[in-house]
């Protein structure tokens, strides 16, 4: 396991694949203007959207940090987009613990990195907490904002505080099963990293 602290090249390697995440995972974020059954399933679409890009991310991780500065990033995105900085410290928490859970098996273990990446993805239920905290500011403006009454309705029926836990757990889950699907494509960067 590297101790040494986080080089430029790093830095370049952080960016470029949080930037990657980012564009990835606006392609289920758009497809949601379409349904909300699409909004809903989220914690399904984006961990499996993601998986390929970030997999290849977790093959060139050896350093504390990494994971987490693109936790922050994501949090600042998500504020940049509209989302609020209530998400914030579930963006950031999730990051720190996903980078000391692929430290604890050196960022050589797949199981660990799948682990890592379900607790990463956790990210996502973020994107849900204004439906949850602020909820009748929030319906407001979707609809001023040209949603349909229909579509709100149904969106706020599927999201409620008694279903954001099951939103939690299911990041987590079809984060940790999206990571061995992302592995398997990857399967030679793995290898070279010396990831088993």
């Amino acid at each position: 396991m590297s101790q040494k602290k986080l080089q430029a090249r790093d830095f370049i390697t952080i960016g470029i694949f949080t930037a990657i995440l980012w564009v990835v995972q606006m392609i289920p974020m758009m497809a949601g203007f379409l349904s909300p059954y699409i909004i809903a399933g989220y914690c399904v679409l984006i961990p499996l959207f993601t998986a390929i890009p970030m997999m290849l991310y977790y093959a060139k991780i050896e350093k504390f940090g990494m994971i987490t500065i693109t936790s922050i990033i994501v949090a600042i995105l998500l504020f940049v987009f509209g989302m609020g900085f209530t998400g914030a410290p579930i963006c950031i928490v999730s990051g720190i613990i996903a980078d000391l859970i692929a430290r604890s098996g050196s960022y050589k273990s797949k199981r660990k990195s799948a682990l890592s990446f379900g607790m990463f993805c956790v990210w996502v239920s973020a994107s849900y907490l204004p439906l949850v905290i602020t909820a009748d500011s929030y319906k407001q403006s979707l609809l001023e904002g040209g949603y349909q009454q229909d579509f709100v309705n149904t969106l706020f029926a599927i999201v409620t505080p008694e279903t954001y836990p099951l939103i939690i757990v299911g990041c987590f889950v079809f984060g940790v099963i999206s990571s061995y699907l992302g592995m398997a494509v990857v399967k030679k960067n793995f290898e070279k990293a010396g990831i088993v």
